[in-house]
């Protein structure tokens, strides 16, 4: 008897145990919910600042007074057209709100059109920009902004695909045309107070981008023809146009011109993407000088490709650029730039730190700091009083004990080639016999890299390490490394996978029985290609949005264009035209070699993966009698945009992990 009492009162400490620890855990909408704040903006005069700020789970813009009074509230707006999708200001009175949503066009096929509208610092006196253009209605996207003319107190410089003078037909009958016959892209003015747009500038039926000087001038323009496919770029030169050079404009080419330098006396190209057999091995940008043509570098950074330039958000022009070794790191070209930058990362050594925003004058910034255990958060500095103020953290309901240690995890691929991962861990577990998720990332043509993932994160405080391996063709290697990935999904992108998985289970880290391979778009297919063609590693696979069928999304994506266009022949340079190639690494199409259960995701105004991809999968695997779940998300595009998804999609992966391979 008293050998039972002890036995059922140590049982009843570990039920205990077990139960606090599992109620320690945070709440999965900790995870899930939307960021708290995101893209915080400064108005010109340092006044307000305004961000997307997640409000009863749907994005919604909030403005705030930089040194408030006691009866300053902040002011919320909801998006007017769909989702909010991107903020900024135009004036100091004026905020630019930009809204997308998926639109039934022709043949019912659903697209993503984004608008753009402005509100004053109250929140009110709503104006659609460019409403007043008969052609608005033709465009998907119509947010291109061109020049801020910050100088200007009213007006703003953006560009569209207008309607040739003296045509007047319905949009059906404009659809059944090719495009380059009915439309040109034009430079307007427009009114930020009342949306109203003036014709400036008259593209032609090739013109696909304009660069302006930052106060309302356009200085050059980049045409693009096929068959050939080729860039042209022209320059303003006393009242004409001369065109300066012409660049192979199909995959990874192009002219690569992102704007002007800081003086405004030449143009940036990024480099890489140039005609010829001297491309150099990385990305990186030149200065094409508009006096005398000549060119120079301007930024590299050797062994890693150029992430993004950085602009200076009022005059648009060049002023940095962006890359990541293993976290994200800004550099400027002015010396001062710098040097802000560099005194604000010596004081949060180990995490990333970017300035998002900046008045003006400069006086005030707000940056933002990151890393896998510190979720982003956002710092306003007055430089003049030399204080700084934290405005917000993304996920606030985080601390540090939830979170896992994320570090670099280096491996060898079958055939040599070095490849980059990253795992992050369980908090407070040795890395040994442990479940594991595999989480590649999407694209193909992104990369992973040290910094706060909420999907990751998640996965770890429910106790399974996560592997984020950048297979070839991930971005920011080389130009090398990403052709070593065309035309090999399924195949050596997905080796390289298999061998991150098999070194984890030599390593001793992965319980090899307990291994689920979960992954969004690109990532997707990946995880349902590890099910199919690798079918005994995975004990189960959770693909969100994925590609199933090559052929049938090479289709989408290239329909219309006749597969001329430069997003064509992206997609034909990573799949690439040989349809019986495509189908066997179709995972739809071999839905007999699958042996691990699989949940498919998606949303339903899907416009990048259609349903259509779940739905052909799910079919295949329900006729070749495997296990297969499709849950779907009403009103929920590609990206997982909405509160109420992420944390469904969380509980969903929650249970079916735990069932497969335990937690």
């Amino acid at each position: 008897m008293y050998r039972r009492a002890i036995a059922a009162c140590a049982l009843a400490l570990a039920v205990c145990f077990s139960m606090a620890e599992a109620q320690s855990l945070p709440p999965i909408e900790a995870f899930g919910n939307l960021p708290f704040a995101s893209h915080p903006v400064l108005s010109p005069d340092g006044q307000h600042f305004a961000l997307i700020q997640s409000l009863s789970g749907r994005p919604a813009a909030a403005i705030y007074a930089t040194n408030p009074q006691a009866e300053d509230k902040p002011v919320y707006v909801g998006s007017p057209g769909g989702l909010i999708d991107g903020l900024f200001w135009a004036k100091n009175d004026r905020l630019i709100i930009v809204g997308k949503q998926g639109i039934a066009m022709a043949q019912d096929r659903l697209r993503t059109w984004r608008r753009a509208f402005s509100v004053d610092i109250h929140g009110g006196k709503l104006a659609t920009l460019m409403a007043n253009v008969p052609a608005l209605g033709n465009n998907v996207d119509a947010v291109n902004v061109i020049d801020l003319a910050p100088e200007d107190p009213d007006n703003i410089y953006m560009a569209l695909w207008n309607i040739k003078p003296k045509l007047q037909e319905d949009l059906n009958t404009l659809i059944k045309k090719k495009q380059d016959d009915t439309f040109k892209y034009d430079l307007f003015k427009v009114d930020v107070h009342s949306g109203k747009a003036m014709l400036v500038q008259s593209g032609n039926e090739t013109t696909i981008d304009w660069i302006s000087d930052g106060h309302g001038k356009a200085v050059a323009r980049i045409d693009q023809t096929e068959r050939p496919l080729k860039d042209h770029v022209w320059i303003s030169k006393g009242g004409h146009w001369e065109e300066i050079g012409i660049y192979d404009a199909s995959a990874d080419h192009g002219s690569g011109v992102v704007g002007l330098n800081a003086e405004g006396s030449a143009l940036v190209r990024i480099v890489g993407m140039s005609d010829g057999e001297e491309r150099p091995p990385f990305y990186g940008l030149v200065s094409h000088d508009l006096a005398n043509g000549s060119e120079k570098p301007l930024f590299s950074v050797p062994g890693f490709d150029m992430g993004a330039t950085r602009v200076d958000p009022w005059t648009r022009r060049v002023i940095g650029a962006t890359f990541i070794s293993d976290i994200y790191e800004t550099s400027y070209f002015d010396a001062q730039d710098q040097a802000l930058q560099t005194g604000l990362k010596m004081a949060f050594p180990g995490l990333a730190v970017d300035i998002v925003s900046w008045n003006l004058s400069k006086t005030k910034v707000i940056f933002s700091v990151d890393g896998p255990r510190q979720p982003t958060g956002y710092f306003l500095l007055d430089r003049t009083t030399h204080q700084t103020q934290f405005l917000a953290s993304g996920y606030p309901a985080l601390q540090d004990k939830d979170l896992g240690e994320m570090k670099p995890y280096a491996y060898k691929a079958r055939d040599g080639l070095d490849i980059a991962a990253y795992i992050t861990l369980p908090p407070g577990k040795s890395a040994k016999n442990l479940p594991v998720v595999v989480m590649p990332h999407g694209g193909p043509d992104r990369r992973d890299y040290i910094r706060f993932d909420w999907m990751a994160q998640f996965l770890a405080n429910r106790g399974y390490v996560v592997l984020q391996p950048n297979f070839r063709g991930s971005s920011g290697y080389g130009r090398k490394f990403t052709e070593a990935g065309l035309q090999q999904w399924g195949l050596k992108m997905q080796d390289d996978i298999t061998d991150g998985v098999k070194k984890l289970i030599a390593d001793g880290i992965a319980d090899p029985k307990r291994i689920c391979i979960v992954g969004g778009s690109y990532g997707g297919y990946a995880a349902l290609a590890g099910a199919t063609f690798t079918p005994d590693l995975y004990a189960c696979s959770v693909a969100i949005a994925p590609v199933s069928d090559l052929p049938a999304q090479l289709g989408a994506e290239t329909l219309g264009s006749g597969g001329h266009s430069q997003l064509a022949s992206f997609w034909f340079s990573r799949m690439g035209e040989d349809t019986a190639k495509m189908a066997a690494v179709s995972p739809a199409r071999h839905a007999d070699k699958v042996k691990a259960p699989i949940l498919l995701l998606h949303g339903v105004n899907d416009t990048t993966v259609r349903l259509e991809q779940s739905k052909l999968e799910a079919e295949a695997l329900k006729t070749a009698g495997k296990q297969v779940e499709l849950i779907t998300f009403e009103g929920e595009d590609h990206y997982l945009e909405l509160a109420s998804t992420r944390i469904q999609v969380l509980k969903e992966m929650e249970r079916f992990l735990k069932l497969h391979i335990g937690n």
